[in-house]
């Protein structure tokens, strides 16, 4: 079987600590009380249990990295979990992916039960998997996996998108063949989240820290998404390389964008100067999208292709400069993911 089944749960190795301490308790209730050697035994056995108490502290932090076991949990996080635990399929799901996973590929077993099977929820794994895919020597991974899950838990929205965001890789991109492979490896879907997170700090005021994370998302997965923009649910990053989102921009509900799509800027303006995209677009790879300009919903822009002007809604757009070649028969283009029009 796989090695994570053989771990302990830290909360076992508390109750542990607990029953050592309390055997020490009741054995020191039965010396006599005027008996001094026994009292000055009693005392050496403290110092001894504290030194061992130590020692198992430091076995555990060297077995255990102190961030994969996530914040303390405080009252909020376990009425949390509790509302989501249970009742929460995309979580289930994963959970039986990973468990799969780690009985086929032994060696990752470890890995797999660090980030995922050793939570309580998506948040916990998603927090754990970015703070590690993010941490630098001044970014540690405690601190972000703090920021993370407590932006997350605190925000219905993101809680939302998260599962919406990775069931919308699962049913668009065939090379994903589990919620389990998306939430471990795909960095369009960390891209997304980490924006997520970053797009709620800076909403939050907190735009210093926001644009540190911007920064840190960019050098680690080669996007680039403005804290500021706005971006709904149910989006796909497919690949996600070189993918790059103004501070203004909007995309909508269910808009998949291919790799080294630029939703830009034309100048050094200032105000609204980014595009807005509409719900269910389709924008095929490296196509660059420029200026205060609306893609039409359910409209879908050909690989390659340079947009200065708006798009009507359903229309195919193609070329340097963009014209219309067509019109979609599908309403979202985004689910089916043709990019062509036969």
């Amino acid at each position: 079987m796989g090695e994570w089944k053989r771990w302990k749960d830290p909360k076992d190795l508390n109750v542990e600590r607990i029953r050592i301490r309390s055997s020490s308790s009741s054995s020191s209730q039965m010396l006599a009380p005027h008996d001094t050697k026994n009292k000055e035994r009693q005392e050496r056995g403290k110092g001894l249990e504290i030194s061992k108490q130590k020692s198992m502290d430091y076995k555990f932090e060297k077995i255990f990295p102190m961030y994969a076991l996530g914040p303390p949990n405080h009252d909020d996080f376990n009425s949390f979990e509790s509302d989501f635990t249970a009742t929460d399929p995309i979580w289930i799901a994963i959970r039986e992916e990973a468990k799969l996973e780690a009985e086929k590929e032994p060696i990752l077993s470890s890995f797999l039960y660090a980030s995922i099977l050793s939570h309580d929820c998506l948040e916990r794994a998603l927090a754990f998997i970015l703070a590690n895919r993010l941490q630098n020597p001044t970014l540690l991974a405690t601190q972000l996996m703090d920021i993370f899950l407590s932006v997350t838990i605190q925000d219905r929205g993101i809680q939302r998108a998260i599962r919406l965001d990775v069931q919308a890789f699962k049913d668009r991109d065939p090379a994903c063949l589990s919620y389990c492979s998306a939430l471990l490896y795909f960095k369009g879907y960390h891209s997304l989240q980490s924006y997520r997170v970053a797009h709620a700090l800076w909403n939050q005021g907190r735009q210093v820290l926001a644009l540190a994370l911007q920064s840190q998302i960019s050098e680690v997965f080669g996007v680039d998404i403005h804290p500021a923009a706005r971006i709904g649910e149910e989006i796909l990053l497919d690949h996600a390389t070189g993918v790059v989102i103004g501070e203004t921009a909007v995309v909508g509900n269910r808009v998949s964008l291919m790799q080294g799509v630029t939703l830009g800027g034309t100048g050094k303006g200032f105000g609204d100067r980014h595009p807005k995209v509409g719900q269910g677009a389709l924008v095929g790879a490296s196509a660059a999208i420029l200026g205060n300009i609306t893609i039409g919903q359910g409209a879908m822009v050909a690989a390659g292709s340079l947009v200065i002007k708006d798009v009507p809604p359903h229309s195919v757009v193609a070329g340097i400069p963009a014209r219309v070649i067509g019109y979609m028969d599908e309403q979202d283009p985004s689910l089916t993911m043709k990019h062509d029009l036969k």
